[in-house]
């Protein structure tokens, strides 16, 4: 056939960051890649904010109470580009993989914005897609700004067709649809460490486990697609830090874990799912097996009706300001923002 449907070795790393240690993390990120790469992995993917971890104590602590972690989540956050986006290309090419990695990203233009992001690095160390999370999920939002469009898209990678949609994004129709209507053949979808949701006896707390299944399923079954599910875990010195000896805290932590797994095209689980440890899956998956299935069900084809419906989507990022003269010309146009001297974004 002309079309490259290719075999891709595939890989779901579970673990925890070196809470808010950027420079520990992206060791660690390291050499759990190069653990990957000597299994055969062609594909890493690591969780929602691998680096350098997520803000779980927006779900417990008052806000009041947070400044401290939020101050230490931004001084180990990452511009993109930057030195670190860098470093973590570097990584990717030096092991030969396509690399997935969760990162909150700092707004060159302001200390005050970040970014739940995710980005793809390819076999050569190149930058392919920068996605940032589209809307922070309920108390995220203590944290994390809105993202946007951009780059929701599969990167083809010699007809891998690659996209990636962060944590609550699973549950967004139109976002998985849009990545299916582009011709995503394998999906990245990341989570985070634990999700504390109600802390009433007489409720039952939120099930992190089955709802990644779930979603998981859904995406994989509805668009014929492999899906590499990577969370983070959450570890003993998060813990420690968030509850601060506070018992209750701790079990409120601890009781929904994570889970990672690796899906089929007809929703089943092929690898994991993997609870709360550390530890890696590995999948060989065949992007051709959508071909049957499709000629059944295609919700991006012949399953679709174009001529009723219709989607489109605004793929421009938008930016905090736009420099012109009286003239009307604007120079400098494509960058984000003005240049600031880089004293004034290290923290």
């Amino acid at each position: 056939m002309t079309t490259t449907v290719p075999t891709v070795r595939v890989a779901a790393v579970q673990a925890a960051p070196v809470f808010l240690d950027l420079a520990a993390s992206i060791e660690k990120l390291d050499v759990l890649t190069a653990e990957a790469a000597s299994q055969g992995a062609e594909l890493v993917a690591f969780g929602e904010c691998f680096l350098a971890g997520f803000p779980i104590w927006n779900g417990v602590l008052p806000p009041i109470d947070q400044h401290e972690l939020h101050q230490r989540l931004v001084e180990s956050s990452i511009t993109v580009p930057g030195p670190h986006a860098d470093q973590l290309g570097q990584i990717a090419a030096r092991h030969g993989v396509v690399l997935s990695v969760g990162v909150n990203e700092r707004a060159e233009h302001s200390l005050g914005q970040v970014f739940n992001a995710n980005l793809i690095f390819d076999t050569h160390g190149q930058l392919v897609n920068h996605r940032r999370k589209l809307v922070a999920t309920w108390y995220e939002r203590l944290t994390w700004s809105h993202g946007d469009a951009h780059d929701l898209r599969p990167v083809d990678l010699d007809g891998w067709r690659l996209g990636a949609l962060i944590c609550g994004e699973n549950t967004n129709t139109l976002a998985r649809y849009t990545l299916l209507a582009q011709g995503e053949r394998l999906h990245v979808a990341t989570y985070p460490p634990s999700w504390p949701f109600d802390r009433r006896q007489d409720h039952p707390d939120y099930d992190l486990e089955d709802s990644i299944r779930i979603r998981s399923a859904a995406h994989s079954f509805e668009g014929k697609v492999y899906s590499v599910v990577a969370a983070t875990t959450l570890d003993d010195q998060a813990v420690t830090a968030v509850a601060q000896g506070d018992g209750d805290l701790e079990k409120l932590l601890r009781s929904t874990p994570t889970a990672s797994l690796i899906v089929g095209p007809r929703g089943e689980t092929i690898a994991g799912p993997l609870v709360g440890a550390e530890g890696t899956l590995y999948a060989d998956v065949d992007l051709a097996e959508e071909i049957a299935l499709k000629q059944a069900h295609d919700i991006v084809g012949t399953y679709q009706r174009l001529d009723l419906f219709e989607l489109t989507v605004d793929t421009s990022r938008p930016h905090p300001i736009t420099i012109a003269d009286r003239h009307g010309a604007t120079p400098d146009q494509d960058r984000e923002t003005t240049t600031l001297p880089q004293e004034a974004l290290d923290v």
